[in-house]
């Protein structure tokens, strides 16, 4: 490693071992990644998550050198990778489709990129040894790919990622080939692995059940263009818009407007919130906003006058939960788990407390981008302000 090598720190005094700045790429006239920028820290496990052509493995593959960027700097310990071969980075990737050589047993297919360095015989068994302990697959030495299942595949391309000792490990959905339960046991396993190791692992998904399982930190991405950026609670509990809030997890997601902090109108009413006004909001004026709140935030109780009331439309059980669509008065329709079960036709009052509600800017992907859904309040309360 260098000796100028330079380690760039975030306010917590964490290294940062990649720092991405301004990032683009277009294929043809579609551009993929629009100025993209974000760190990540030294042994972290970061997460890009987002629907099929968002620019996710895209940016893997620019930080693994398989794809050259239009413009922007990839800063690996402070030096630009951009014009370095991908074999000459201390970065290995895993795919969703493995790449094993069906020819070659277990323990040639892990040992194959030491074989090509031409490390000693002794060492490479040390290795391997060593790897295939660190997967979970001690004894499979001379198995064949074709006599592995699923998981065990997919544990063979990590402990030969993981053999040359790499400082940053790339994996592009490498659980998609694999059944419900299967991908469910890797995720747990494939987190403690990346403790074990030491090595940032940087994960490519679609899933948010497994963005929220593994990581330490998602980025959330949408159309080339990153949307938020933080922990997995932060990202639950505290998404910046209407896109996130709906892509991560279920959402009932209300136009609605505030006229002063801690205090929120919507679906006809005005309820107590947690969240001041937005630096940019007035206050006493009619500012717009977007409200979230989770479906199992929700409490199903009686009619009343202090509740928001409504008609049951469906019931669906779930295992742990029932998924109830609910039809409020005033034509809302709203999502709710619960543990109780309900009838269809049944007459409820929903409710739920003040730090359930959160408050968001309006955006593009605002169901109401341009108003916040009650004509009849926003005179109201031009009214009041008079």
């Amino acid at each position: 490693m260098s000796e100028n090598k330079q380690i760039l720190k975030d306010s917590t005094g964490k290294e940062h071992i990649i720092e991405i700045k301004d990032l683009c790429k277009s294929f043809d006239d579609n551009q993929v990644l629009k100025n993209i920028t974000f760190y990540i820290r030294n042994n972290e496990f970061i997460t890009l998550l987002g629907p099929s052509g968002c620019g996710k493995s895209t940016t893997l593959r620019i930080i693994a050198g398989f794809e050259t960027a239009d413009s922007g700097i990839v800063n690996f310990e402070g030096k630009n990778l951009l014009d370095v071969p991908a074999h000459k980075r201390h970065i290995n990737t895993v795919f969703q489709r493995y790449a094993l050589f069906p020819h070659l047993n277990v323990f040639d297919n892990v040992a194959f990129g030491l074989h090509l360095r031409k490390v000693p015989a002794p060492e490479i068994k040390e290795r391997v040894s060593k790897a295939l302990k660190t997967v979970g697959l001690e004894g499979y030495e001379k198995r064949y790919i074709d006599q592995l299942s699923g998981g065990q595949m997919q544990r063979v391309a990590i402990a030969r990622a993981i053999i040359n000792r790499p400082r940053v490990l790339l994996l592009d959905e490498p659980l998609g080939a694999l059944d419900l339960k299967m991908r469910k046991e890797m995720q747990i396993e494939l987190k403690e692995m990346q403790r074990e190791l030491g090595i940032t692992f940087v994960y490519v998904t679609h899933d948010q059940e497994e963005a929220l399982t593994m990581s330490d930190t998602i980025i959330v991405m949408k159309d080339g263009i990153i949307q938020q950026i933080g922990t997995p609670i932060d990202i639950y509990n505290e998404p910046k818009n209407a896109y996130v809030a709906d892509f991560i997890g279920e959402s009932n997601i209300i136009p609605g407007f505030m006229v002063k902090g801690l205090e929120v109108s919507f679906a006809g009413r005005t309820f107590e919130c947690v969240d001041p006004l937005f630096p940019e909001m007035n206050e006493g004026a009619v500012n717009p906003v977007d409200v979230v709140i989770r479906p199992e935030d929700i409490y199903v109780k009686e009619e009343s006058d202090t509740h928001i009331n409504g008609t049951v439309e469906s019931i669906v059980f779930k295992g742990v939960h029932y998924e109830i669509i609910v039809k409020s008065d005033n034509g809302i329709e709203w999502m709710i788990h619960d543990v109780d079960p309900v009838t269809i036709g049944q007459r409820v009052g929903l409710t739920f407390d003040p730090d359930d509600i959160h408050i968001m800017r309006k955006s593009a992907f605002s169901p109401d981008p341009d108003g916040y859904g009650v004509k009849v309040e926003e005179d109201e309360a031009a009214e009041d302000d008079e």
